[in-house]
């Protein structure tokens, strides 16, 4: 019995002695939590505000490429006239950059060469301000090639449009003076109230109003990279100021840097020197023909050559990459031929 009780007794000190020892060893670690998945990047973001300035450009054109040659009588080339004369020339070169760059952003290979630089929150902002203090570096990234070849392809299609209507316009200003052409009675004639008319394309020369429903849909296609139908097209470099401005804001839309908090930085980039001088010239140009224009067949020229030529000529300035000479002051052979026509048959 006495050694049950030492055996009995042993066991709870033994017991007792490794709930001492337990209590005294350090308890291994807790292995910590793991790591948080980085944030993703944010999503493509350009402002409203490009998207307003872009309609512009579209409306524009639109309403420039209504302008058919074979006027039916001498009011419906005045009425071209103050169609073509409604635009403020800084305002629309601003209207075509802010619409290259939502081109731009129609180009996967160059949204997605973009954004790979994105994940990472710190070399995303170096990039943001690198782009920023030289827009040129958007010009490098991956897939500018085929952003700068779906601006060119597209507002090529402008481009050509407008030469054509420009040509027949400026072809019928001859055609309209031959005899055998019924509208050759009123074509003759002096222009009425050449002042006035003068005076009105000078008062319509001022900023046009965004068009509501292409912002709209210029603003889903820009943030979506989508919707606007174009093929795929390639452009290598060099590209125009203007044209590197508009991947400078498509670049900048793909990092997510171009939303509504950024529009100081995207309204500087619609900004380009050349590309505005053109449209200025050209405003000059159309107000030195209708000033020398005396018979309605004058104002005809002076609505194809420094309304629908000019614009195809600073669109193709802005696209490249064949230079094209911006308008000068030239003595068109219509304008100013007070007494003889173009054709050189004389008026009666």
């Amino acid at each position: 019995m006495f050694q049950a009780f030492s055996r009995r007794g042993l066991s709870v000190a033994a017991i007792a002695a490794a709930a001492v020892l337990a209590s005294c060893s350090t308890p291994e670690p807790a292995a910590p939590p793991p790591a948080p998945p980085p944030p993703p990047p944010p999503a493509v973001a350009l402002n409203e505000s490009v998207a307003q300035a872009a309609s512009v450009y579209v409306a524009f054109v639109r309403d420039v490429g209504s302008i058919q040659a074979g006027f039916p009588d001498a009011e419906s080339i005045q009425a071209a006239i103050r169609k073509g004369a409604a635009y403020e020339p800084a305002q629309l070169s601003r209207a075509m950059i802010a619409y290259g760059s939502i081109l731009a952003l129609q180009s996967p290979e160059y949204v997605a060469g973009v954004r790979q630089f994105a994940a990472d929150p710190a070399q995303r902002q170096q990039m943001v301000a690198r782009i920023i203090a030289d827009p040129a570096y958007a010009a490098t990234l991956p897939g500018a090639d085929s952003a700068a070849g779906l601006i060119t392809s597209t507002m090529g299609k402008d481009i050509a449009s407008l030469t054509a209507i420009a040509e027949a316009v400026e072809g019928d200003a001859y055609t309209i003076q031959e005899r055998r052409d019924p509208r050759r009675r009123w074509a003759v004639q002096p222009v009425a109230d050449r002042v006035g008319r003068l005076e009105g394309a000078k008062t319509l020369s001022v900023a046009r109003l965004p068009s509501a429903e292409e912002s709209s849909r210029l603003f889903a296609a820009a943030n979506s990279g989508s919707g606007l139908g174009l093929a795929p097209a390639q452009r290598g470099a060099p590209f125009t100021p203007a044209v590197v401005n508009s991947l400078a804001i498509a670049a900048l839309a793909a990092l997510g840097a171009a939303g509504e908090d950024a529009k100081v930085n995207t309204d500087a980039l619609t900004t380009e020197s050349n590309n505005e001088f053109c449209l200025n010239m050209s405003k000059l140009m159309l107000f030195q023909c209708l000033a020398a224009s005396r018979p309605s067949y004058e104002d005809m020229f002076c609505t194809g050559r420094h309304i629908v030529r000019d614009l195809a000529t600073c669109t193709a300035q802005y696209t490249g990459p064949v230079p094209v000479a911006t308008p000068v002051p030239e003595t068109p052979p219509v304008a100013v031929a007070s007494t003889t026509p173009p054709s050189g048959t004389a008026m009666n």
